[in-house]
C-alpha cells in the first residue's frame, strides 16, 4: 500500500533531484526510464524523437517537498529520431550543434501546486540548450513506489511540458508553400522515470532486465 505523501515527494524528486543534508539519494535506473520530445511536422503530423543516454542524481528530504533541488544532464549526440540523415541534422548548426553544445542540462529550483489527491505538482526549473537558460514548467504525476527483489527502493514518475525551439536558439526555420513551418515551434517533452536507492542487504545485485 502506497502512503500518497511518500509517493509524491519521491515522485517530485525523481527528474532532477535533492543535494539536500540527510536526504535519501537516488539514482535514475536509464533501462527503464525514456526521455521523449514530440515536434509538428508541416502542421499535419507530429514526429516523436527520443534521448538515449543521461545521468541524474537526487536525494531526496521527506520534511521540506518545497526545497526540493537537483540536476539532470543529457547527452545530445544520442539523440534518436529513428532517421540517420534527420538525427545528424540535429546534432549539427541548425539545432542542437552537439560539437559544441554536448550536452542539455536542467536544475529545479521549486515546487509549486502540490496536490496530494492525485499525486501531483509542478517543478520549477531551468532548461539549458546550447548555453540559452530558460525557465521552463513540468507537471509531475507520481506512478508509485516499491521494494524490489534486490534491496531496492524505486519509485516512478512522469513529467510533461512544452518548450518553444525557437528560444534556445534551434533556429532552422523553413516554410512550406501552403503555410507554416516545415517544424513546428512548440516542443512536447513527454519524460517516464524510474529511479532506484539502495535499502537492504541485497543491494549489490543487479537487477534481472
Amino acid at each position: 500500500m502506497f502512503i500518497k505523501k511518500s509517493h509524491l515527494i519521491i515522485s517530485v524528486a525523481l527528474l532532477a533531484g535533492l543535494l539536500t543534508a540527510n536526504a535519501a539519494e537516488y539514482q535514475a535506473d536509464v533501462a527503464h526510464s525514456e526521455l521523449l520530445f514530440k515536434v509538428r511536422h508541416m502542421g499535419i503530423n507530429t514526429v516523436t524523437g527520443r534521448f538515449d543516454n543521461f545521468q541524474a542524481r537526487f536525494d531526496v528530504d521527506p520534511q521540506h517537498i518545497e526545497n526540493t533541488k537537483g540536476t539532470a544532464t543529457i547527452d545530445v549526440k544520442n539523440i534518436n529520431t529513428n532517421n540517420a540523415k534527420r538525427d545528424n541534422h540535429l546534432r549539427g548548426d541548425d539545432f542542437f550543434n552537439a560539437e559544441q553544445y554536448p550536452q542539455i542540462k536542467f536544475a529545479s529550483k521549486s515546487v509549486k501546486n502540490v496536490n496530494m489527491a492525485d499525486s501531483t505538482c509542478d517543478l520549477v526549473g531551468d532548461l539549458t540548450i546550447r548555453d540559452v537558460t530558460k525557465e521552463i514548467v513540468l507537471k509531475i504525476k507520481g506512478g508509485g513506489i516499491i521494494h524490489d527483489d534486490w534491496g531496492n527502493e524505486r519509485a516512478a514518475f512522469t513529467a510533461k511540458g512544452i518548450i518553444n525551439r525557437f528560444d534556445f536558439n534551434l533556429k532552422w526555420n523553413k516554410m512550406i508553400e501552403a503555410g507554416g513551418l516545415v517544424v513546428g515551434p512548440d516542443v512536447q517533452l513527454e519524460l517516464t522515470f524510474e529511479g532506484v536507492r539502495p535499502i537492504g542487504d541485497k543491494a549489490s545485485e543487479k537487477p534481472k532486465k
